[in-house]
């Protein structure tokens, strides 16, 4: 991996178990199961899962009694399976009541997410009061003060999902959403605009309700006696612009590690895109200590693609290494066959799935540079720059794929065979290239 430019925003560094964010540590990624907590068994999987593919933090639901119980259970299924992975309990509503009635939830997590948004509310209470937008600032004003709900904003059970957090020395991440805006904030900022002389645009009005609602709170949560250095930021929305927007202000305004994602972001390739434009824009600028990629899957569709697309945007940006980069020809009209992309597809799957095994017994392995290109025009020259290559054929061209090793040509394959000769010669050059490392408990 080349050395990045990118200078990180100076965080403070928190722990999540053994688990560092902030402080200098590497990028974060984190993911989240849909399963139904109070299925242990089914959600102890997902979390497996999501760990093999490369999530270093995995966040579930507890929203329930019955989830709240199976929680500790979860816990002891993964280290059963020797998955050590750091559990997130993500609470709305009703957490500060889970989190003191099931104490052995509480321990068994590793980091509370709180939304203060939902503290001590319930679900009717949680429209976004400036969603219906009005021709004028003070007409949504005034829309919003007939939206608000009476009474406490629930800084009661905010307090006691702190103690809780305090009690067990649990770090917190206090996550501000768009759509879930505590609401006497929004109007208190919403009338001050109202009056200013010339009053800002609604969205930035909002951005800065986000912005104050997250510093706010960790604030309040330092006054309550959680330390400084057990708190982690977020503060999620559904657009790009107003993502980037809020968050380069929040990061100037503290040091807290700041977690980005983009809520809501979609299904396929509108979510890959949207998620990577505003996360890279961020990472570019230093900003961000853990991120998710919030992909709602196909019906069936395998939950671990969010993993996969968040470490491929801090892998392509240079800031971190999870699996063997592949360079794959696009095609076109010289490479008519499909067996170059047959073959670059069967290779990436490949090196995916090997990695598990590799990153337990080899250092470095993550950075190998793979090339399976489709014709003569750039085949040679890109296999020569990867630490493997291979130069497929292309229309008319001689039947042969010539192989490259470290910029060397070391032999021409040619056959039925080349998918799995090229495979072999990966994995050979894997156990040759790379320094293996102790097996735990040896001398």
């Amino acid at each position: 991996m080349s050395h990045s430019p990118i200078k990180r925003r100076a965080a403070q560094r928190v722990m999540v178990g053994n688990f560092a964010i902030g402080g200098g540590a590497p990028v974060v990624v984190q993911s989240m199961t849909n399963t139904d907590t109070a299925d242990a068994q089914a959600t102890a999987q997902q979390v497996y899962e999501l760990a093999q593919a490369g999530s270093e933090l995995v966040r579930i639901t507890v929203n329930t009694s019955e989830a709240a119980v199976q929680v500790p259970r979860i816990r002891r299924l993964l280290d059963d399976m020797g998955c050590g992975v750091p559990l997130i309990g993500d609470f709305h509503y009703n957490g500060h009541r889970l989190l003191t009635e099931f104490p052995e939830c509480a321990q068994a997590l590793e980091k509370y997410r709180i939304n203060p948004g939902n503290v001590g509310r319930n679900r009717k209470s949680t429209k976004l009061l400036i969603a219906p937008l009005a021709n004028r600032l003070s007409e949504q004003t005034t829309l919003a003060k007939s939206l608000v709900m009476a009474g406490h904003p629930g800084e009661d059970q905010f307090a006691m999902m702190i103690d809780v957090a305090k009690r067990y020395n649990k770090p917190v991440r206090i996550g501000v959403n768009w759509g879930s805006l505590d609401q006497n904030l929004v109007v208190r900022m919403m009338d001050e605009n109202a009056r200013l002389a010339q009053p800002k645009e609604v969205a930035e009005v909002t951005r800065e309700a986000l912005i104050v609602s997250a510093l706010d709170n960790a604030k309040r949560a330092e006054e309550l006696g959680l330390p400084h250095d057990r708190i982690v930021l977020s503060c999620k929305v559904s657009e790009v612009q107003d993502l980037i927007a809020v968050y380069r202000e929040l990061a100037r305004r503290c040091d807290y590690p700041l977690h980005l994602g983009l809520t809501e972001a979609g299904m396929g390739s509108k979510g890959i895109v949207a998620s990577t434009a505003a996360l890279a824009v961020l990472l570019q600028e230093g900003i961000g200590d853990t991120i998710r990629v919030s992909l709602t899957p196909e019906p069936g569709g395998d939950r671990t693609q969010e993993v996969i697309v968040a470490q491929e945007i801090l892998q392509t940006m240079g800031l971190r290494s999870f699996a063997p980069m592949v360079t794959a020809c696009p095609g076109c009209g010289r490479t008519t066959s499909m067996v170059f992309q047959e073959l670059a597809q069967g290779i990436q799957s490949y090196l995916r799935a090997q990695m598990p095994l590799w990153r337990g017994q080899y250092s470095g392995v993550e950075e190998m540079r793979v090339a399976v290109m489709g014709c003569i025009v750039n085949g040679p020259g890109e296999s020569k720059l990867a630490n493997i290559g291979i130069s497929l054929p292309g229309t008319g061209e001689s039947p042969a794929a010539p192989v490259y090793v470290d910029g060397e040509k070391t032999v021409t394959l040619r056959g039925d065979n080349i998918a799995q000769e090229f495979q072999k010669i990966v994995d050979e050059y894997v156990e040759r290239k790379y320094m293996r490392k102790p097996v735990a408990g040896s001398l």
